[in-house]
């Protein structure tokens, strides 16, 4: 890690084509994964929120599902039905099945907050439902559709399961060959750096198109539109497709982890270990859940109310740790907790830590898009009436921003059940929890064995994932 004392090291692997070959390898994956997440969450989003299906909230629940199925879970199914599969294509459409969610769920909710005052104008003044969709609606879902498709990007580019089950040469595996093969430390530090330059271009890359598609709004017109009537061939499309995405992310590998879990059962389950693991599990996710809102409500006001290169530069800081591999983190941690603060190091407080600072940028997207829904107007009401700014902020922003606020919680505890690298490294002796129960028992090629706690943190995720789902808890 000190490639600071070594400026000719850091120079000769910037100028190595491996690195740049990293690069654009790691940039093909997020791009193509995002691309695919747009679009297809989208067109999800609009089918849930302005299409009139048949058992339409089955159709909300299983739209969030994936987000309880981690990205390696996914790529596991893969592998064991197809051996040999790697590369590219399968990689891409395992994030893309694992990672939709993330544009879903806020896409769904702008649909359904949407201002219809402006597509009801433009309906009147002779433009078609196609283009005024175009026109006025998807303007208003892009903000929210960006924001999630950021997430897409930066969860892709600091995946490690997936990409390594799949052998695809990204940054993320040959950060942890050289921390963990070669122990070249510098070397992974420098394409550390690297990692933390193509976030940062990420971010000022959303930043920069959220500020060409949002529109500076007054009050918000907004009654429920009458849902769209697909006609009977149209709705069988649409079922047909929603079908197929939940059972491609969500059949296809609990019937995988089935399968296995038959053959691991003829040895017996610990089941004792389970539950220990899964309190832990659940103990820690709950509480790098609180931390990271604690953290997220601050920046996400400064983001919703105030403009300026001072705001700008602390939002786009809190979404660097998600654009870093867990094992950078988790190392970061323990540098810091041996040399600094001792006591902590291989504490649960110091996970915690490590799960807030991953998973931030979650919590920041939810409560921003909470805040920024609460009219300024309200609370310019509040301050005329009296009441100062915390005040203000307790009695009329806050209970208006919760449940967002709320949703925020729960989408950065349903990815802290899944974390695996920074908890391999960082979690207390003794204590193991669901993800690295999982990876102990895959490593050492028992797949039978493994399944339980597979099954068990698939059920678990799915808690939180499936209130996010409930349609007035996206709103």
């Amino acid at each position: 890690m000190r490639v600071a004392r070594s400026p000719e090291r850091l120079v000769a692997v910037l100028g190595r084509e491996r690195t740049w070959t990293l690069a654009a390898s790691s940039l093909v994956l997020v791009l193509t994964v995002a691309a695919g997440c747009l679009l297809l969450g989208i067109v999800t989003g609009w089918l849930l929120a302005r299409v009139r299906l048949p058992l339409a909230p089955l159709w909300w629940v299983l739209a969030a599902l994936p987000l309880a199925v981690p990205s390696y879970l996914l790529a596991f199914a893969v592998v064991s039905t197809w051996p040999g599969t790697r590369g590219l294509a399968p990689l891409a459409v395992v994030m893309v099945l694992a990672c939709t969610p993330y544009v879903t769920l806020p896409v769904a909710a702008a649909f359904r907050t949407a201002d219809t005052g402006l597509e009801d104008v433009a309906l009147t003044l002779g433009s078609g439902p196609v283009a005024t969709f175009v026109t006025v609606t998807l303007p208003q879902v892009l903000p929210a559709a960006l924001a999630g498709t950021l997430l897409v990007a930066l969860y892709t580019l600091s995946d490690f399961g997936a990409v390594a089950l799949l052998q695809y040469d990204a940054f993320t595996w040959a950060i942890r060959a050289a921390y963990e093969g070669t122990f070249d430390r510098a070397t992974a530090a420098v394409l550390a750096l690297v990692l933390v330059v193509l976030t940062l271009a990420l971010v000022a890359a959303e930043r920069m198109a959220r500020r060409r598609w949002v529109r500076g709004r007054a009050d918000v017109t907004t009654r429920r539109l009458p849902p769209v009537q697909l006609g009977a061939a149209g709705t069988a499309v649409a079922v047909a497709g929603l079908a197929a995405v939940a059972g491609a992310s969500l059949l296809f590998p609990v019937g995988v982890l089935l399968a296995r879990l038959v053959e691991g059962t003829r040895y017996g389950v610990d089941v004792a270990g389970l539950l220990h693991a899964a309190v832990a599990t659940l103990a820690l996710a709950a509480g790098g859940a609180v931390l990271a809102v604690a953290l997220a409500v601050p920046v996400a006001v400064l983001a919703a109310r105030y403009r300026g290169a001072l705001v700008g530069t602390v939002e786009s800081a809190a979404y660097l740790g998600h654009g870093l591999p867990g094992i950078v983190v988790g190392l970061s941690l323990v540098f810091f907790s041996l040399n600094a603060v001792p006591a902590l190091y291989q504490t649960a407080f110091m996970l915690v830590v490590a799960y807030a600072v991953l998973f931030l940028p979650k919590a920041i997207g939810s409560a921003r898009s909470a805040v920024a829904r609460v009219p300024p107007a309200v609370e310019e009401v509040s301050r005329t009436l009296g009441r100062g700014g915390a005040a203000t902020w307790l009695t009329v922003t806050l209970p208006l921003a919760r449940p967002g606020i709320a949703a925020a919680g729960l989408l950065v505890m349903v990815t802290a059940i899944k974390e695996l690298p920074a908890t391999l490294m960082l979690r207390p002796i003794g204590v193991d929890t669901l993800a690295t129960e999982l990876w102990q028992r895959t490593s050492a090629g028992a797949y039978g064995a493994a399944a339980p706690a597979a099954l068990l943190l698939v059920l678990l995720a799915c808690v939180p994932a499936a209130l996010l789902a409930r349609p007035g808890a996206s709103r």
